[in-house]
């Protein structure tokens, strides 16, 4: 009798257990049979079956992800979710979705075939921090910057070098950074070769002087054009020598002029020193132009042109800006780096700008006008950008938009979006992680030969 009843049991517990153990399971948790699972709007990896459990990464309540009746599942973390999906109309017992997205073809349309509107409560954006700006129209402006260094102008600085054996007499300018005007004396040698030529030069000239035929005169006068031409070789000017031959009167001294107002950039001689062919004597820079050779890469030379203007700005004279002119752009490019120099020639007239000094170039060009959005605004997805749409009332619409270059601040939109509309400016990946756990982006996936059309 004990063996009946056990088995009776045993096929009772067989038989009916599972239903038993199923009911008191879904008794027990209280999920609805229409919720897959439940997750958290900010961390969608979050998956439970407690519908009154909390995140365990930001102890945030979780929100309930509804099956669909294909099996897959979409989250609703309010009842105003629901209101965005009843946008299309049924035809032939199937949901004929929205034309596409507003403002685009239907060669533009999504996948799906229906616009993804999707609603993050005001009081909840203002949470997080979201904020809106328009697109908008405005002038378009490409600035390319580099970095450059002054460098004294080479058509503008001056070597004296011995061109006779002598000595220093004299020095008129003792050490670099001096500012020297044009003609100013700069030193003094004594040389008797030059001395010498001197004294010949001016018994020509007396030869010259007492010659009583015309045919007399040639032969010295043809001897002074060589010795004239003797002295200059010297470093001697037309002026000293146009005095030499106004006073007959040789000097013992050669006195050295500065051709053009200057700073003295090095003076390697001491007075009384020995000095022979070759040597440097004192170097002159006219600085009143300078030039700065900045670099810029590759991708940027094609916008630049010999001629064009562009600013350069010193840390030592800020708010000051100095307009230079491009004059020569190099056509070696440096391996390692990617960059060409670029000459740029400065008027400097007030010697600000000094030889060695870090400088920066601007060059600004306006490239016309275009539709714009922040930066910010936009969420790139590896092959495509996309943008939120403020639709009012918490509505929000993801949409793909094609953007051109970057100026600034701003994209240039080419495609998807109209003047005027309102987008998402940050808080974009909160923004975002609300779109995928509510399903806005599910069916957001073109198909591989699609392309946007231009509004």
């Amino acid at each position: 009798m004990t063996q009946r009843i056990t088995l009776f049991m045993a096929l009772v517990a067989l038989l009916f257990g599972p239903a038993v153990a199923g009911c008191g399971k879904k008794a027990g948790s209280g999920k609805p049979s229409n919720v897959d699972y439940y997750t958290c709007t900010m961390h969608p990896s979050v998956k439970s079956q407690d519908p009154k459990g909390k995140c365990p990464i930001c102890g945030m309540d979780l929100v309930p992800v509804m099956k669909k009746s294909g099996g897959e599942a979409t989250a609703e973390t309010s009842p105003q979710m629901q209101e965005t999906k009843a946008g299309g109309e049924k035809q032939g017992g199937q949901m004929q979705g929205m034309e596409g997205m507003s403002g685009m073809k239907p060669g533009g349309e999504m996948q799906g075939g229906q616009t993804r509107e999707f609603v993050v409560p005001v009081e909840r954006q203002q949470q997080i921090g979201v904020t809106y700006a328009a697109v908008q129209r405005k002038p378009l402006r490409h600035t390319i910057r580099s970095v450059g260094m002054v460098v004294p102008d080479k058509g503008r600085n001056w070597q004296f070098v011995s061109r006779v054996d002598g000595y220093v007499q004299r020095l008129d300018v003792k050490s670099p950074g001096e500012i020297v005007e044009k003609d100013a004396p700069l030193l003094s040698i004594y040389s008797p070769d030059l001395l010498t030529s001197e004294r010949e030069f001016v018994e020509l000239l007396r030869m010259r002087d007492q010659a009583k035929s015309k045919d007399a005169r040639e032969t010295p006068e043809r001897l002074i054009q060589s010795a004239r031409r003797r002295l200059q070789l010297w470093n001697v000017t037309n002026e000293q020598i146009a005095e030499l031959e106004k006073t007959r009167n040789p000097q013992q001294n050669l006195t050295l002029l500065s051709p053009f107002r200057g700073v003295v950039q090095s003076v390697p001689v001491e007075q009384g020193k020995g000095v022979g062919i070759g040597n440097m004597l004192v170097e002159v820079a006219d600085l009143s132009v300078v030039w700065v050779w900045a670099e810029f890469y590759e991708d940027e030379l094609p916008m630049l042109k010999v001629g064009q203007k562009i600013d350069i700005t010193a840390k030592s004279y800020p708010g000051e800006k100095f307009e230079g002119t491009i004059s020569l752009i190099n056509p070696f490019l440096e391996e390692a780096k990617r960059t060409a120099k670029v000459r740029i020639n400065i008027p400097n007239p007030d010697f600000k700008l000094r030889p060695a000094m870090y400088v920066n170039a601007e060059l600004a060009m306006d490239m016309g006008e275009g539709l714009t959005i922040p930066v910010s605004a936009v969420m790139p997805t590896g092959t495509r950008s996309v943008a939120f749409i403020n639709k009012g009332e918490g509505k929000l619409e993801p949409r793909i938009v094609q953007l051109g270059s970057k100026y600034g601040e701003s994209y240039e939109v080419q495609n998807g979006l109209h003047e005027g509309e309102q987008v998402v400016a940050s808080a974009n990946f909160l923004i975002d992680a609300e779109s995928k756990v509510q399903g806005a982006l599910n069916e957001f996936e073109p198909s591989p030969n699609e392309s946007p059309v231009k509004p």
